[in-house]
């Protein structure tokens, strides 16, 4: 073992303690909910969870991964293509496609793995890739990724500012191929991208238009099925990614979805498909489930969207001033990372978990504590957790 290197690991450590950024671990006993039992503490009301419709812990959905477990076994043995498909993956991708208003899709072991996999294969040396400022940390490394393999040229944009986005297009005009990349629902703002104005843009400079809808499947459109219907666009969005890990049961996977020769070339060439094992099959089985669950159950989404509402309109009168918004990410900024850590281990004690988030996943003075609310919330777990809020924020003079 290479001791210097251990020493310095440990050094790093110790001064993330003392800077107050720690980042504790807590772990839960019992199935992701609206409350949980979390080990040394009890019962615990969850405000931190990406479990939006409350899928995880769903009968229908925990009963399809048992018996993909049974048909299909623990795991799939290699990749794909070489040792084969189970028909299971099949019809996620047909279920997955027809949900998002796609012609197919390619599921992926995780939603990373799929942004990761799309851009350095649909680009080459001579294409320009354009990315929004605030895209996730997945986006980010996937344009970074494809710039190392490819050579392409890369640039990004202000964070929804379309004339930005309009003069870097028009300045790779000379450029064979254009991509445009843009999360759906900004997960640490909980902002929703121009998406109309998007799909005008790229149609206007001959771009293919990439959204990651990891937190809008499921929440938005009347039906779930994300941010494309909640503008009224299903279907003229080129290229979807997202995710399995959040509304659609909260287990693990992601996907890409678009045209049917764009999943067909992804089989050949898309590294993480080629190189990686499958989705397990019991995921893939509770992710069918989950899909098939919100499809016969809208009004699971409309129970999403009203404790949203209900959350937002209480948080604020109790004297909080959370970032604006219509999803069900409700982030409160309270400065620095070590306050966002403070709030957020005070209202644990309170019994709330909610986590606060600083530098580097937002800007330097731009922590906040991040409420994530969920259709298996009842209006009472809304009004205990606004309660605890109102309680640490005195103490610490927020309000």
């Amino acid at each position: 073992m290479n001791q210097a290197f251990t020493a310095d690991l440990e050094s790093r450590l110790q001064q993330l303690r003392a800077d107050n950024v720690y980042k504790q671990l807590n772990y839960l006993d019992s199935p992701q909910a609206a409350r949980v039992i979390m080990e040394g503490r009890g019962e615990v009301l969850i405000l931190s969870s990406n479990n939006y419709l409350g899928l995880c812990s769903e009968p229908a959905v925990v009963e399809a991964g048992i018996d993909g477990l049974r048909q299909f076994g623990a795991g799939t043995g290699s990749v794909r293509f070489i040792c084969g498909t189970f028909t299971i993956h099949r019809e996620l991708e047909d279920a997955l496609a027809r949900f998002v208003g796609t012609a197919a899709s390619m599921s992926y072991v995780s939603a990373w793995n799929a942004n990761e996999g799309l851009t350095a294969t649909i680009v080459e040396e001579g294409d320009f890739v354009c990315s929004d400022a605030l895209n996730h940390a997945s986006i980010i490394d996937s344009v970074r990724l494809a710039k190392s393999i490819t050579k392409c040229t890369t640039a990004v944009y202000r964070h929804g500012d379309l004339d930005d986005l309009r003069s870097k297009l028009a300045s790779a005009r000379s450029a064979k191929r254009r991509v445009v990349w843009s999360d759906g629902v900004f997960s640490m703002e909980g902002s929703i991208a121009p998406l109309p104005d998007l799909v005008q843009i790229c149609r206007e400079h001959n771009a293919i238009l990439v959204v990651d809808d990891s937190h809008g499947t499921g929440v938005l459109g009347r039906t779930g099925r994300g941010t494309a219907e909640h503008f009224g666009i299903l279907g003229e969005v080129d290229v979807i990614t997202s995710t399995l890990g959040k509304a659609i049961g909260g287990a693990a996977g992601g996907f890409v979805a678009g045209s049917a020769a764009l999943c067909d070339y992804l089989t050949q060439r898309s590294r993480p498909q080629l190189f990686s094992n499958a989705l397990p099959p019991t995921v893939a089985s509770s992710a069918l489930a989950s899909v098939r669950f919100i499809e016969q159950h809208p009004e699971r989404v409309q129970k999403l969207r009203e404790n949203a509402r209900y959350f937002r309109e209480q948080i604020i009168e109790a004297g909080f001033k959370p970032l604006a918004g219509e999803t069900p990410i409700v982030p409160i900024i309270v400065g620095e990372t070590s306050a966002a850590i403070q709030m957020s281990d005070l209202l644990l004690k309170e019994g709330v978990f909610v986590t606060g988030f600083g530098f580097p996943v937002v800007a330097q003075g731009e922590a906040r504590v991040r409420c994530q609310v969920s259709a298996a919330h009842s209006t009472a777990d809304l009004d205990e957790a606004v309660a605890a809020f109102k309680r640490v924020g005195m103490k610490l003079r927020l309000i």
